[in-house]
């Protein structure tokens, strides 16, 4: 294991959170769904997502979500220095105070917000709370974009041996392996 098990959990949830945005780059910049448009799919992420605490149900809570997820992919994004000053701004933002919890199925982990704060808020916080490690660690490098043709999305990768290239939206690593089997037999085929 790289990090803590709620760390993992954290920086998996930012990605799927980064993720729901448009992550296929057309001509004219990013296209595809924007799977995080109405409150009905905000549910069904926190949901998945399994965050607790309060929530609003409102169109101007799904809005700061996505406001949110580009401020994380930014962080996600940017080299050391940029991604430690985005993290810090965001924590005192929010006026993050790190406390353990627990709750649910989850046994001991930490919160940073209280759990009434906005849902955005505790969303960021708790994905720069993970961050934190992944820079004191000297681990950016591990939050990557896909490196699939056309495919914008972003990977954390919690491999041993730091090998993954692709993101889980759209078969990317799949279609890439596909792709080069294909150009190897295509070239062994044409030799005398």
């Amino acid at each position: 294991m790289v990090f803590s098990h709620d760390t993992e959990i954290a920086l998996l949830s930012a990605v799927n959170l980064i993720n729901t945005a448009p992550t296929t780059v057309a001509e004219n910049g990013p296209s595809g769904p924007d799977t995080l448009e109405t409150v009905s799919e905000l549910d069904a992420f926190i949901l998945q997502e399994q965050f607790t605490g309060s929530r609003e149900h409102s169109l101007a809570e799904v809005d700061a979500v996505r406001k949110m997820r580009t401020e994380l992919r930014n962080i996600f994004t940017a080299d050391e220095d940029g991604a430690a000053s985005m993290v810090n701004n965001l924590l005192a933002r929010a006026h993050a105070l790190p406390q353990l919890v627990k709750h649910d199925q989850w046994d001991w982990h930490l919160h940073a917000t209280a759990p009434a704060a906005p849902l955005a808020q505790r969303m960021g916080v708790e994905a720069a709370m993970a961050l934190v490690d992944v820079i004191r660690g000297k681990e950016l490098a591990r939050l990557k974009v896909c490196a699939a043709p056309n495919c914008s999305a972003v990977v954390i990768d919690l491999s041993k041996n730091r090998s993954r290239r692709y993101c889980e939206t759209g078969n990317c690593g799949n279609r890439a392996h596909v792709a080069a089997y294909r150009r190897r037999k295509s070239s062994t085929e044409k030799l005398p």
